[in-house]
């Protein structure tokens, strides 16, 4: 039996119930006033679905106020079918599809695919490493900046930093405006703990910041060298596999992307990895682990148009 028979992607009260399970695991919260002991669940043909009130506030709310769901007139259940899609994706799904599949408009695809990234994002500033194993660093390059001219070398494309935590498996990206030690070196301070050791290919700016950690292993792709001879650890592999699923991914379903919106694309890709089969998440697990990430997220359509968050 597919997944997408269970009762909640097709019936509203019982989407209601799955997404309140999961988002108040204790029993319901008011949005409002943060109050729990006197919460009632309002009743009448006139109340919308899975609304309570809370009568220390006097204020109705249902579990969607708060969460990336606030304010949509998408269905609940339409909703649960798109986070499954997305997250069931391995290298995304567009917008386009989504409106096909869900009988959306394309208008509305576009911003669920928006709303749903915001609540893959991982808010988590723990510096990556902590334990002194192996970071692997790397940028890639990928569309075109805007107002810049077509160069010859990188300049005029799109900058991802990304680093992978060899022990954790796990990834963190980011959008970078170049790649001047100036740029590179604070981020890699703030990301990465300073008894790891980096492993990371030639570049100049990865040789100042190596000086900030207990360790730094360079591999030298300019004369073909894909791992280190003097210390076999020491490579770049891990990384340009999760490079090569993004750059499939959004050269094949996506095809184009604002500089302001790359950062959710980028949440997107990282949520996904960090919750890959490997690691023992599943597709129904991945849209779960997203799911618990729709609270505290508000997203409105001009702030994802401004590439902000609201």
């Amino acid at each position: 039996m597919s997944v997408l028979s269970a009762p909640h992607f097709h019936n509203e009260e019982a989407a209601y119930a799955f997404v309140e399970a999961r988002v108040w695991p204790v029993g319901p919260l008011c949005p409002h006033c943060g109050g729990f002991e006197r919460i009632g669940k309002m009743g009448g043909k006139s109340t919308r679905l899975g609304t309570y009130k809370c009568y220390q506030c006097r204020k109705p709310f249902t579990v969607k106020v708060g969460t990336v769901f606030e304010s949509s007139h998408v269905p609940l259940h339409i909703w649960l079918q798109a986070m499954y899609l997305v997250c069931s994706s391995k290298k995304g799904i567009s917008a386009n599809q989504l409106h096909r599949t869900l009988g959306v408009t394309l208008k509305t695809a576009w911003f669920m695919g928006h709303r749903i990234r915001e609540a893959m994002r991982d808010g988590t500033l723990a510096p990556m490493g902590g334990g002194g194993g192996i970071v692997e660093a790397d940028e890639t390059f990928i569309g075109r900046e805007p107002g810049k001219k077509k160069a010859r070398a990188y300049h005029h494309k799109m900058k991802v930093l990304a680093l992978v935590d060899r022990e954790t498996k796990q990834a963190r990206s980011m959008v970078v405006d170049d790649l001047k030690p100036a740029t590179i070196v604070p981020i890699l301070r703030e990301n990465i703990a300073a008894e790891v050791r980096l492993a990371t290919d030639e570049a100049g700016h990865y040789l100042v910041a190596g000086r900030e950690f207990a360790d730094h292993g360079v591999v030298r792709h300019g004369q073909d060298e894909h791992v280190s001879s003097a210390d076999r650890t020491i490579h770049t592999n891990t990384i340009e596999g999760y490079f090569s699923v993004f750059k499939r991914g959004m050269k094949g379903a996506y095809q184009h992307c604002k500089k302001k919106h790359l950062h959710r694309y980028l949440a997107e890709f990282d949520f996904r990895y960090n919750n890959r089969v490997a690691l023992g998440v599943h597709d129904a697990g991945r849209a779960e682990n997203a799911l618990k990430g729709i609270d505290g997220k508000r997203l409105t359509y001009r702030s994802s148009h401004e590439g902000l968050i609201a």
